[in-house]
């Protein structure tokens, strides 16, 4: 049995979540501009996502917040293609299996919004976190697409839903 639940964000998850992205951010070398790092979105995640098409989900055990991901529509692209945003987890939340039910729960949510495709941005150097995206589905593309903002990150990847 899972120690773990997956749950939408509430107001009182926004620190726990902010200081979570910045320090796996920070943990995995990650540039500090042009990132998730630098987004306004992270003082307020829970206004960020209460658009009717969008969501963040966190991880939660033992009353504390051990990861989140969110899922949203691609800016330039919204009608067709979401996608998959600020998906972080902390060192002991890794290898357990919470992140495929992560992407599962993102996943769904866009197919329930009507979405045909979901894209995500990363780095070359997350390989786990590509491999995790490939045992997934997603397929790496050559060019980006939509407007992210996130021009250090160099590796596209988008999946059918």
């Amino acid at each position: 049995m899972n120690t773990w639940k997956i749950r939408e964000i509430k107001p009182e998850d926004n620190a726990a979540v902010r200081a979570l992205i910045r320090s796996v951010l920070v943990e995995m070398g990650v540039p500090k501009v042009g990132t998730a790092y630098e987004d306004k979105a992270l003082d307020d995640m829970t206004a960020e996502y209460e658009a009717e098409n969008k969501a963040y989900f966190i991880v939660e055990e033992n009353s504390r917040i051990i990861g989140g991901a969110g899922i949203a529509p691609l800016t330039g692209c919204e009608d067709e293609i979401c996608e998959l945003q600020k998906m972080y987890f902390l060192p002991e939340a890794r290898g357990r299996g919470i992140g495929m039910e992560m992407i599962q729960t993102c996943l769904n949510y866009g197919q329930e919004q009507g979405f045909k495709k979901c894209y995500i941005e990363t780095l070359p150097y997350m390989e786990n976190a590509r491999r995790l995206y490939s045992k997934n589905g997603f397929t790496t593309i050559e060019k980006p697409l939509g407007n992210t903002g996130h021009y250090n990150c160099t590796v596209y990847m988008i999946k059918d839903l």
